[in-house]
């Protein structure tokens, strides 16, 4: 198969430049889903929201539910563990954020962009 279908007897050669704007180009958009995929803002952010869901439980539970967990309001006690994580690990986020990544080897000093 040719690598243009449309015009089968002609093929693009790429020079280096075009080859090292292209990966220059996917770098930076690897770069950029490896810092908004970070499990760490995933597990922080489901933890705040979880956490805010449950401490506005055990702030509005009744005391039969209290005095059914033997007088201990578990459900304030483990939002605030939860909202608490949650930031511990955004925290975590915001003070080493994910490095960017190595330049290949391969590529020329120039087009490394040192």
């Amino acid at each position: 198969m040719s690598e243009h279908p449309e015009h089968p007897d002609r093929r693009h050669h790429y020079t280096e430049d075009e080859v090292a704007r292209e990966v220059t180009e996917l770098e930076g958009k690897s770069a950029t889903a490896a810092r908004i995929f970070d499990l760490r803002r995933i597990i922080g952010g489901l933890f705040v929201l979880y956490g805010v869901i449950v401490t506005i439980t055990g702030i509005t539970d009744s005391q039969a539910a209290i005095d059914k967990a033997q007088g201990v309001n578990i459900n304030l006690w483990t939002g605030i563990g939860m909202l608490l994580l949650g930031i511990f690990f955004l925290a975590w986020l915001k003070l080493r954020p994910t490095p960017p990544p190595l330049p290949p080897a391969g590529l020329p000093e120039e087009t490394r962009g040192d």
